[in-house]
């Protein structure tokens, strides 16, 4: 009997990447899984998945497609208990000097809307449905969220706030809805870049070398993919296995909390 059985999840950005992770992960483990997603490719990818699946396609910026996801994955499967957030774009580490002043503006809001807007969105519309089945929430954060370096500043300021989402609504929430994190570490996905700075065609995982720059700044050495954090997600959403767990976040980065100063792992 798998961790999530007769547990139904609704996850945003559940497309690709991570989100993709997640999404199998909880299907293995017995859930039925909503997903907004707003490829319309990527949906009709899902659909393969089977029967426990109810692809949405939506934009996870929007209120009224986040309400739509959850109306619909609740009509299909009769009720939501998990809610997870996956859907985010990266900065490819432009600077404050690289960043044209022209553009900042722009870019700010378009990212801050993805990378934090939408989870609010998405936590409000689940919220009533969340607090009839006393469900829990999982936001994903990542390395950047926690250290320097990680994109540039407006990647790392919406990771910081996502960060303080979670601490916030675990109080607001408790003691009906438990609210966690996910802290990824670098990862070989397509995760694109900000519109408004001409980096909507980039891809992570198309990076020159972007293996080795991963493996040799993580202790651990690892390259993560997505199912290397999928876990963590399943762990958390389980209400019997982490009942007692609210406002932590799990970092999945290969140890980027110890890496020391003269070198990055002890045994090198």
């Amino acid at each position: 009997m798998g961790w999530l059985e007769g547990n139904v999840a609704l996850i945003t950005g559940g497309g690709s990447g991570i989100g993709r992770g997640v999404v199998e992960a909880f299907l293995q483990q017995g859930a039925r899984v909503g997903v907004l997603e707003r490829n319309a490719e990527r949906v009709r990818d899902l659909q393969q998945l089977g029967p426990q699946i109810l692809p949405v396609l939506g934009d996870a910026t929007s209120l009224q497609d986040n309400e739509r996801a959850v109306s619909e994955t609740v009509r299909a499967f009769g009720r939501l208990d998990i809610l997870v957030c996956c859907v985010g774009i990266w900065d490819y580490f432009t600077s404050l000097q690289d960043l044209p002043k022209e553009k900042l503006s722009e870019s700010f809001d378009e990212l801050f809307a993805i990378n934090v807007k939408s989870y609010l969105l998405s936590a409000k519309a689940a919220l009533p449905e969340l607090l009839k089945s006393e469900g829990n929430i999982i936001f994903t954060i990542s390395n950047a969220g926690f250290y320097p370096a990680g994109g540039g500043p407006l990647y790392t300021a919406s990771k910081f706030a996502v960060r303080g989402l979670v601490l916030q609504l675990a109080y607001e929430l408790a003691p009906k809805i438990r609210v966690n994190g996910v802290a990824p570490g670098g990862t070989v996905t397509d995760l694109r870049g900000v519109s408004a700075l001409r980096q909507d065609h980039l891809s992570l995982s198309s990076i020159p070398n972007i293996e080795d720059l991963i493996r040799t700044t993580n202790p651990l050495q690892v390259v993560c993919r997505p199912e290397d954090h999928a876990w963590a997600y399943v762990y958390l959403a389980s209400k019997e296995r982490a009942r007692t767990v609210t406002g932590t976040i799990l970092h999945t980065d290969g140890g980027l909390g110890v890496r020391g100063l003269t070198k990055v792992a002890g045994l090198l």
